[in-house]
C-alpha cells in the first residue's frame, strides 16, 4: 500500500521532528551545563545590553562579555533547531490532516491549517535569532567603558 504524497510528507515531518527535538535537547543541555553569566540573573538585562549594542552606546566590559555570550548562543546552528522543531510540528499537523482528508475524500477546513500558526511563529523566532547573530560586527566596534555599578543597567527603552 502506498501512502501517497501526503502520507510520505507526514512520515518525513515525523522523522525530521525527532531529529530537531534531539538537537534541541543537546543545545539546551549544553546551555544548562555552562556556568551562567552574572548579568543573566538580572531581569531584562539581555534586552538592555542588546539595545545598547544596536545603538552603539558605550558598554562596560561585563556587558560586552554578556553580549558576546548572547551572540554566540544565537549563532550556534543548534539554536536554529528550536524554531525548526516548532515549524516541523506545525507542518506535521497540516500534512497529517491533509493525509487523513485524502484517505476519507473530504475537503480541507480551517482546522486543517491551524498548524500554520506554529509555522509562522517559528519563522519569527528564526528571524530574531538571525538579528541577534548579525550584531557580531557591531560587537567588534563597541567602545568599552569602566564597569558600571551593579543594578544601574538602564532599561532597553530608555
Amino acid at each position: 500500500m502506498t501512502l501517497g504524497p501526503w502520507g510520505d510528507l507526514t512520515i518525513l515531518a515525523a522523522v525530521m521532528e525527532m531529529v530537531f527535538a534531539t538537537c534541541v535537547f543537546v543545545y539546551i543541555s549544553r546551555l544548562e551545563r555552562r556556568p551562567s553569566h552574572p548579568m543573566g540573573d538580572t531581569v531584562g538585562a539581555h534586552k538592555a545590553v542588546l539595545a545598547k549594542l544596536r545603538k552603539r552606546q558605550p558598554m562596560s566590559q561585563d556587558e560586552v562579555n554578556y553580549a558576546a555570550e548572547l551572540i554566540a548562543d544565537a549563532r550556534s546552528p543548534l539554536a536554529y533547531a528550536i524554531p525548526a522543531a516548532l515549524f516541523t510540528m506545525g507542518f506535521f499537523y497540516v500534512v497529517g490532516c491533509l493525509f487523513m482528508l485524502h484517505l476519507d475524500g473530504g475537503n480541507p477546513s480551517f482546522r486543517t491549517f491551524v498548524g500554520g500558526i506554529p509555522m509562522f511563529t517559528s519563522m519569527n523566532m528564526a528571524a530574531q535569532l538571525r538579528r541577534v547573530a548579525a550584531l557580531k560586527g557591531k560587537l567588534r566596534d563597541v567602545s568599552v567603558t569602566e564597569a558600571e555599578p551593579a543594578g544601574e543597567l538602564s532599561p532597553a527603552g530608555a
